[in-house]
């Protein structure tokens, strides 16, 4: 009878300590986030986590960090970090959105071209020059923002730089998903 009476007690103590809604999502959301490997079992939590939305981008990271804030163990030694490195990296470092954010117009020389002068009836009326000149064109920086460098190196998490830049920035380069 002892051991019936200590299962029940220890059934009922296990059930008030399972966690649930935003609570739960939100701590299943920082594991998930964590990791660069997305089990199925991540899919809720990560639509919690990126369905939330503002405005403006800063108002949505805080509004994430709040959401993941929500977790009992967010204020637990290395988390506060973490959850940073979370909030203004995840989702925002992959190939596609690096590619967009590191986007940047240049001066870059242009071959030299030629200059002719041609008179009245189209005839040259002396030679040609080459003549440098310098053009304006989009290049993809090969450099990571801060945020994701936080969030790629953070102690906590794992396997999840998943991007790597490949090329040039002045001939193609690009960020690519590995």
């Amino acid at each position: 009878m002892g051991i019936g009476l200590f299962l029940t007690s220890t059934l009922s103590f296990a059930e008030e300590d399972i966690l649930t809604g935003d609570t739960r999502l939100s701590c299943e959301a920082i594991l998930c986030l964590s990791s660069g490997d997305k089990p199925s079992e991540c899919a809720p939590s990560l639509k919690r986590y990126f369905g939330i939305h503002k405005k403006k981008m800063s108002d949505t990271i805080k509004a994430r960090k709040d959401f993941l804030s929500i977790c009992p163990s967010s204020k637990e030694e290395g988390m506060p970090s973490l959850i940073s490195a979370i909030s203004k990296g995840a989702g925002r470092c992959d190939a596609d959105e690096l590619n967009r954010v590191n986007r940047k117009l240049v001066k870059v020389p242009n071959p030299e071209y030629q200059q002719c002068v041609s008179g009245k009836k189209g005839y040259r009326t002396q030679p040609c020059a080459s003549i440098p000149s310098v053009i304006s064109k989009y290049i993809i920086q090969n450099a990571r923002p801060s945020y994701c460098t936080a969030y790629f190196n953070h102690g906590w998490t794992y396997n999840v730089d998943s991007v790597k830049y490949v090329g040039d920035p002045y001939n193609g380069g690009k960020w690519v998903n590995q």
